[in-house]
């Protein structure tokens, strides 16, 4: 039991239950605000009058609930451009604020011996410890530095 517990109480998995609780309270709002204003929109500009989501053809005997799909379909566009614009778009631009910028790759040479990349300025190989031959940049700089 001890070990269920401190399983039921890291963060992660407490984070992630109040996330579905949410997610499906909102999804009930959106379902609701399609049923009650959109779907009879897009009931009137199609000519269509009263409830759309019952609207169903029949072919046989099996009926087609189109209306139903319409619907979810409706409730499904809006929640994910919610979810993008509420959500994701402003977490990514938080992200982006706070994040460190990577530093610039410094250029890289090939190890004549093992074939690693090292970076051009290195003066030894990281992997087999072989010297590397002083590149010109690197040859100025050592003669500045003893003269």
């Amino acid at each position: 039991m001890k070990g269920f517990r401190s399983f039921i109480l890291r963060g992660n998995v407490v984070d992630l239950a109040v996330g579905i609780v949410i997610g499906a309270a909102f999804t009930a709002v959106v379902t609701g605000f399609v049923g009650a204003f959109l779907t009879p929109l897009v009931g009137l500009a199609t000519g269509v009058t009263g409830d759309m989501s019952k609207k169903a053809y029949t072919i046989g005997a099996t009926q087609f609930p189109y209306g139903a799909f319409i619907n979810a379909a409706i409730s499904f566009l809006l929640l994910a451009t919610a979810l993008y614009f509420l959500v994701v778009l402003p977490i990514n631009k938080l992200h982006e604020r706070l994040a460190p910028h990577q530093d610039v790759q410094a250029p890289k040479r090939d190890c004549p011996e093992c074939l690693t990349p090292v970076p051009a300025q290195a003066r030894r190989c990281a992997s087999c410890a072989v010297p590397l031959p002083a590149v010109p940049a690197q040859a100025g700089a050592e003669t500045q530095r003893v003269g």
